[in-house]
């Protein structure tokens, strides 16, 4: 099948690129940073410098390409994050998951495009109240936390505009929050902080929040991988949670995370400060999110995620 993997040099993409290449797929990969051009050839795709929010240039690239498959994996997220500046930070991000996401749904269209997977997300974008574990048929939140609503509403753009598009099967993929290689919580050479949530962590820098009761459901950059090409051939238009199979209390993965690279436990700061200092989304992302079902996707996409527990997986990341 031939591919264009939009995103290619990023994390996922940089994972996801020698698996579709093992299962003799021709792929594309599109990026925007011409330095990135070496990193995707070396991974075995074919490099494509290519601006998605230029809808000319999107759709002259499909017309010449001709792919059967569209893979969005397009954000533009900084190494660094400022919880602070949440809305900030994801503004590119957001204007990649709408109008870059317009502009590929609509050169995939007109190209003859079969499928279309696009990136979304797993875990505070579900309504913070219910059940315990989330599944697809469950509601987004109607009422995000300011610093939050821009996002959400990116991300319910990016799934309405691939879903409704009747010309190609579409389908999304919320994804879970990845750690691994080229992540934030991942160790390069020599035990140096590969992802800036490792770097805060050991600079007490990122505290425990309220009686962090927020159930995050979290997913390694392998499985993140393997999901996207059981997708390419098992799933059906509509969406799919892929996380792993050990939802997780805050309380429970924030210090375990800091006792896997020798660091302090992280100090707790009540509600009353986090909200002056960090704001209600702060709060909201470590107490009140709840986590994710994976069944759909281990049903439909005869699909297991190799790391089943983040227990394991942080363990064999940060060795």
């Amino acid at each position: 099948m031939k591919i264009l993997l939009a995103g290619a040099s990023g994390a996922i993409g940089q994972a996801l690129i020698p698996l579709l290449i093992e299962q003799q797929h021709e792929v594309v990969g599109a990026f925007r940073n011409p330095a990135h051009a070496d990193r995707v050839k070396s991974l075995g795709a074919t490099p494509l410098i290519l601006d998605a929010l230029n809808a000319q240039a999107v759709s002259k690239a499909f017309a010449e390409i001709k792919p059967q498959a569209v893979i969005n994996q397009l954000t533009a997220i900084p190494p660094r994050i400022d919880l602070r500046h949440f809305d900030r930070d994801f503004a590119l991000t957001n204007q990649l998951r709408t109008e870059g996401t317009r502009n590929l749904t609509t050169a995939a269209a007109n190209a003859g495009v079969e499928k279309f997977i696009a990136q979304s997300f797993a875990g505070w974008p579900y309504a913070p109240k219910g059940i315990t574990l989330k599944t697809e048929e469950d509601a987004l939140d109607p009422a995000p936390p300011p610093q939050l609503k821009p996002t959400l509403d990116a991300l319910e753009t990016l799934e309405h505009t691939v879903l409704r598009e009747s010309k190609f099967t579409g389908i999304i993929l919320r994804y879970g929050p990845l750690y691994g290689p080229h992540t934030s919580i991942a160790l390069g050479g020599n035990g140096v902080p590969e992802g800036t949530t490792i770097e805060d962590i050991r600079n007490h820098k990122i505290s425990l929040i309220g009686q962090g009761t927020g159930v995050w459901s979290f997913l390694h950059i392998h499985d993140a991988a393997t999901a996207t090409v059981a997708a390419l051939t098992q799933a059906q238009r509509g969406i799919y949670n892929i996380v792993d199979d050990d939802p997780a209390l805050v309380s429970d993965w924030l210090p375990y995370l800091a006792e896997c690279i020798g660091a302090k436990p992280p100090m707790h700061v009540p509600n009353a400060i986090a909200r002056i200092v960090v704001g209600e989304h702060g709060i909201a992302l470590m107490n009140d999110i709840r986590g994710v079902s994976n069944e759909k996707a281990k049903r439909e996409l005869n699909w297991t995620p190799k790391w089943t527990s983040w227990r394991q997986g942080f363990r064999e990341a940060l060795s």
